[in-house]
């Protein structure tokens, strides 16, 4: 059966793509989530997955990597948008992307995916994202 990683976090958008990819691809969908901090649910991401019939959740700890690699030279690099805000959210797209690439070579997946609605920047991160992971492998 074809695998899909899907970048999961167990809320409204993750959960209605984990069931498309499913019904449209006929894929089992492992359900990624990267931990770099943020305030989450794990037995919440865990129970949705598990409802909608995944056989594969993992939860990832990224937060020392995420601050030594991402964090710290974002703020010596003054990354800041609009002069004001720090870039947490945006910076740690990069990061997540390669995790779910090496977790899909991992389980010999054929593609990766995420929930970003489109309504804002982060579907541009992720796809960027792994474009740049695809380009340095090639």
């Amino acid at each position: 059966m074809k695998k899909i990683v899907l970048a999961y976090s167990g809320g409204l958008d993750t959960s209605i793509i984990l069931k498309w990819l499913q019904e449209n691809y006929k894929a089992e969908v492992i359900a990624y989530t990267s931990d770099i901090g943020q305030e989450m649910n794990t037995k919440k991401i865990i129970k949705n997955a598990k409802k909608l019939g995944v056989k594969k959740i993992i939860i990832e700890n990224l937060k020392n990597i995420f601050v030594k690699d991402y964090v710290f030279p974002m703020i010596r690099a003054h990354a800041v948008y609009e002069g004001v805000y720090l870039l947490g959210t945006s910076i740690a797209r990069p990061l997540i992307a390669k995790r779910q690439i090496a977790i899909a070579k991992k389980f010999k997946a054929f593609a990766v995916s995420h929930g970003a609605t489109g309504k804002g920047n982060d579907q541009v991160r992720f796809e960027l994202g792994y474009a740049f992971f695809w380009w340095k492998k090639n």
